[in-house]
Parts: structure tokens; C-alpha cells; sequence
């Protein structure tokens, strides 16, 4: 008895969302330093390929240019977005560039990680698309910094709000300013270290870029 085979369909929201991570994917990795200026709402990956000794595994992974491990992905929409923004608010929006921006600072900002060693890949694309690719990339990569060591992406909750505890990204990488004002973790910056050493460690790295599935609707 032959087996059921399930047709592609390419209209599938998965393959939908595939396709935009994929046409992600494609797209040349830049220096973090350096975006150019750009409007629009979308989503990203980062990349690194630094000295951090506990990163080492990652940085080899991403050695000579190739770019294959991203350490942290995520997404930019529109202000508003969840309101039902109109198509002039959205193709308008520097939402992506400054996500990017922000994060070049809090790269700047700690002690132990150089920009230079930070590169990215962004896409364009519209908002309705944006959580689907972001939860396909973040689900096929596992990137550290958004795995393991929570913090990366987080803002400054402001004057009266520090009672939270600093994240591990804070405890691992320190230098920005309102992260010291948070409280102190109980886990020591060592446990933190082998945490990541022992993430990398049992981690395969997935250097197959694509997302969709070749054999698709084949027996």
C-alpha cells in the first residue's frame, strides 16, 4: 500500500514565512557599524565572528565571511502596527534601522565585544509577515542571544523601574549604563560562561540556509 503524499502548496502561511526567511537568508551580510539609511519594517539576523573566548565556536562557524551561525534574531514593526498602521505609516517607518541602530549601541556600549566584529543581514518586508519569518529563523538557528542569554534587545525601563534583575546579557557583556542600576543576579558571570560553552558545545551548527523543505510533496 502506497503512502499518502501530501501536495505542496506554496500558498501555505509556513511556506509563506519560509519564503521570506529564505529571501533573508540570500541577502549580503553588512557591518552592523555601518547601515546605511533606509525606511521600513521588517526582519534581521546578526552575526558574530569575534576573539570572546566563550563564543569561539560561534566565531568559527561565521569565520571568512561566511556568516552561517547567527548569534541573535529579530524583528521591527511599525509603530502602531498593532493598531492596524496604514500602508503610507508602514513603508515610512524607520522601525528596522533603528531596531539596528540601537542594537550597533548596546554592542558599543559593553565592555568586551568590539562592533567591528558584528555584521547583519535585514529584509523589507511587509508587517503582516514579519512574526512568521522571525519565529521560523529563531526556531531553525536557536541563536544564543535569544536561547540562552536573555537581555540583548531590551530598553531602559526608565527611572523607577530598576527593581527587576539585569539580564544575563548584562552580567556577561557590562557597559550599558541603566542595565548596572537593575539588581544583581544571583549566578556568578563563571556559570554564565559555561552555560554558553556548553550551549555551543552540544549545538549543531546549522549551516543549511534554507528553510523550506526540498523534498516537499515528493513520496
Amino acid at each position: 500500500m502506497s503512502g499518502v503524499v501530501i501536495p505542496f502548496n506554496p500558498l501555505d502561511k509556513k511556506n509563506l514565512g519560509a519564503s521570506v526567511a529564505e529571501a533573508l537568508l540570500a541577502r549580503p551580510a553588512i557591518p552592523l557599524g555601518s547601515v546605511p539609511d533606509f525606511s521600513g519594517a521588517g526582519i534581521y539576523a546578526l552575526y558574530y565572528a569575534g576573539d570572546f573566548a566563550p563564543y569561539g565556536r560561534l566565531a568559527a562557524a561565521n569565520a571568512s565571511g561566511k556568516f552561517v551561525a547567527p548569534i541573535y534574531v529579530g524583528k521591527a514593526v511599525p509603530a502602531g502596527a498593532r493598531k492596524g498602521a496604514s500602508l503610507a505609516t508602514v513603508s515610512m517607518t524607520k522601525a528596522l534601522y533603528n531596531r539596528l541602530g540601537e542594537h550597533a549601541e548596546s554592542v558599543r556600549d559593553a565592555e568586551n565585544l568590539d562592533i567591528d566584529d558584528f555584521h547583519c543581514r535585514f529584509l523589507v518586508v511587509d508587517d503582516i509577515w514579519i512574526p512568521l519569518g522571525e519565529s521560523l529563523l529563531i526556531a531553525k538557528f536557536a541563536p544564543l542571544w535569544n536561547s540562552l542569554i536573555d537581555g540583548f534587545g531590551n530598553h531602559d525601563p526608565g527611572k523607577g523601574r530598576y527593581n527587576g534583575m539585569r539580564p544575563r546579557w548584562d552580567v556577561l557583556h557590562p557597559g550599558r549604563r541603566w542595565a548596572e542600576k537593575c539588581q544583581e543576579r544571583k549566578e556568578e558571570l563563571l556559570d554564565i560562561e559555561r552555560d554558553v560553552e556548553t550551549f555551543l558545545r552540544l549545538a549543531d551548527v546549522e549551516t543549511d540556509q534554507h528553510i523550506l523543505m526540498p523534498n516537499a510533496g515528493q513520496p
